[in-house]
């Protein structure tokens, strides 16, 4: 299987950085694992609505780009459809089971995604009602996605 995980923005901390590198290495042995970012805009702090949705549609023209026509995408959603850990690897599993060979994780920017890309999107995926920084939602799906890996294969894992 192929994953794609498409994002807005490089991650700064180094703390992150190694969470992600170290998720990484781990789902090799279960996937063909691929980041790719887009570059952020600059969001200033009193921005008028109509630049946050320029900004929106800006970053969205850019992560487009990078999803494969035949690829099933995955957007992560506030407004979503929320999944305990199981319900994820289920997904993951029924989804390589039918066909669905390349799975593209979408991660909005520090505004959210674009309509464009909700469109776009497959599926909705919420992680929560909280908003969390877009940097450590990467950590954060990758953490996800590894358990679901070892929860297909009955694999033992930290619960």
């Amino acid at each position: 299987m192929n994953i794609t995980i498409a994002c807005v923005g490089r991650v700064k901390e180094k703390f992150f950085r190694d969470a992600i590198g170290e998720y990484t290495k781990r789902l090799g042995r279960y996937a063909r694992l691929s980041i790719r970012e887009v570059k952020d805009e600059p969001a200033p702090e009193n921005a008028s609505p109509a630049l946050i949705e320029k900004i929106k549609e800006t970053e969205g023209i850019r992560l487009l780009k990078l999803i494969p026509d035949s690829s099933y995408v995955i957007a992560l959603a506030i407004n979503g459809k929320p999944m305990s850990s199981e319900e994820l690897a289920t997904f993951i599993d029924r989804s390589a089971l039918s066909g669905k060979s390349h799975l593209v994780f979408v991660i909005g920017g520090s505004l959210g995604l674009s309509d464009q890309v909700i469109k776009r999107a497959d599926f909705l995926l919420s992680f929560s009602r909280m908003t969390f920084p877009h940097q450590l939602m990467r950590v954060v799906l990758l953490e996800q996605i590894y358990r679901s890996f070892r929860i297909i294969n009955h694999e033992p894992y930290h619960k």
